[in-house]
């Protein structure tokens, strides 16, 4: 039989994050810090919609971008909570940020284009551009400045191949954010490279000690940005998959082609309950958004203060639900201190490296889990690190 497969297909590697997920799954003691969704239900009150569109028989198709209650709430949400204004037609309700990402790149991203991607990143930013036939160019972060992107290093990395910046804050795995001075001090390279920005903003609601910025909020950037988000993080809506991808008209346009060969259309019932989440008013936030946040934020602190108690050096995290702390202390690399904490307190924790090779001596740990097994977990590490320091 002849071999089927693409060179793409076959050159492509398997996420850094699944071999830890598959292995917990093995051992009933064993404790997660690696899953990155929310420990929390989601709101009866979205279930509920969900549940009622159901009942009333709304099982059919939407059409491609969506119900037009969905995206007028979107467009109203983003308007008045970020300031980005992005119009309903314009919007896309895709099957999670994740296929916005994919819809992103395959409209934009040619053989050979370049596309830079600050590191650590999100593991299928990488992937997803060689698929395309794009070139993925890390783009050094470091914990000293927060994990941001410079306008030094992004000008550094630009080549005439150049082509798109992924920008992805509140920062899945560092927790890092993107203050709006930081987003205007890299606009002008932006705009002299003449760059598409593609700004996933899923952790948007996510942030601690003030109100995330999107980038398609400054100035002409609207038109250069493809904008995606979703409500998977801020309403505990993972498994409903559903998301949304905003962008320039043109663009807009060969993204709705795509999708709808693909996915023709979200989940219905799923977009029934997406609108109640935003029915219910924004302008001071969410009640049940609120609430999960200010219990990640007592997690955060004590996960953050026990890593650098520990001689595990940890940048504060301001957005998402991750710790990335640095492992150097103990002499061993992320993948081994992840493979040998595993092994030794079946404590599951994600090497930095899945993120880029900026992560080589980091490890992804989630406080989207309970305090009782974030402080479990925190013993055990702690033993494990003394058993490491001793030998």
């Amino acid at each position: 039989m002849r071999e089927f497969l693409t060179e793409r297909a076959r050159q492509l590697k398997p996420s850094g994050i699944r071999k830890y997920f598959d292995i917990v799954e093995s051992l009933p003691d064993a404790i997660s810090l690696g899953v990155g969704e929310p420990d929390f239900v989601t709101p009866w009150e979205i279930c509920s919609a969900g549940i009622r569109s159901i009942q009333k028989g709304y099982t059919q198709y939407t059409g491609n971008r969506g119900l037009s209650e969905l995206r007028a709430l979107i467009s109203r949400y983003l308007r008045e909570r970020f300031g980005a204004d992005y119009p309903a037609e314009r919007i896309i309700v895709t099957v999670g940020a994740s296929e916005g990402i994919d819809l992103a790149l395959r409209t934009t991203c040619e053989e050979g284009d370049e596309v830079l991607v600050p590191d650590p990143a999100y593991v299928s930013y990488a992937p997803i551009v060689m698929l395309c036939g794009g070139r993925p160019v890390s783009v050094n972060c470091s914990s000293q400045n927060g994990f941001i992107l410079t306008p030094e290093a992004l000008e550094a990395a630009i080549t005439p191949k150049t082509k798109s910046l992924i920008l992805a804050y509140p920062n899945n795995p560092t927790g890092g954010i993107m203050t709006r001075e930081q987003l205007e001090a890299i606009v002008p390279v932006i705009e002299k490279h003449d760059l598409l920005v593609i700004s996933d903003e899923i952790y948007a609601e996510l942030t601690y000690g003030g109100r995330h910025c999107s980038i398609a909020s400054l100035g002409s950037l609207r038109e250069r940005t493809v904008l995606l988000s979703g409500f998977s993080k801020a309403f505990a809506m993972t498994g409903w998959r559903i998301g949304y991808a905003c962008a320039p008209e043109a663009l807009d346009k060969a993204m709705l082609k795509v999708h709808q060969y693909t996915m023709l259309c979200a989940p219905r019932t799923a977009q029934h309950a997406a609108a109640a989440a935003l029915a219910g008013g924004f302008d001071d936030g969410f009640a049940s958004v609120e609430k999960m946040r200010a219990e990640y934020n007592r997690r955060r602190r004590f996960l953050v203060k026990s890593f650098n108690e520990l001689g595990l050096a940890c940048f504060e995290p301001r957005g998402a639900f991750y710790a990335f702390p640095s492992v150097a202390s103990t002499g061993l690399t992320g993948e081994e201190f992840a493979d040998a904490l595993l092994r030794a307190e079946q404590v599951a924790v994600v090497p930095g490296s899945a993120f880029g090779e900026c992560g080589r001596y980091h490890v992804r740990c989630s406080y989207a889990t309970g305090m009782a097994e974030l402080e479990e977990a925190v013993s055990r590490i702690a033993r494990f690190v003394k058993t490491v320091a001793g030998k």
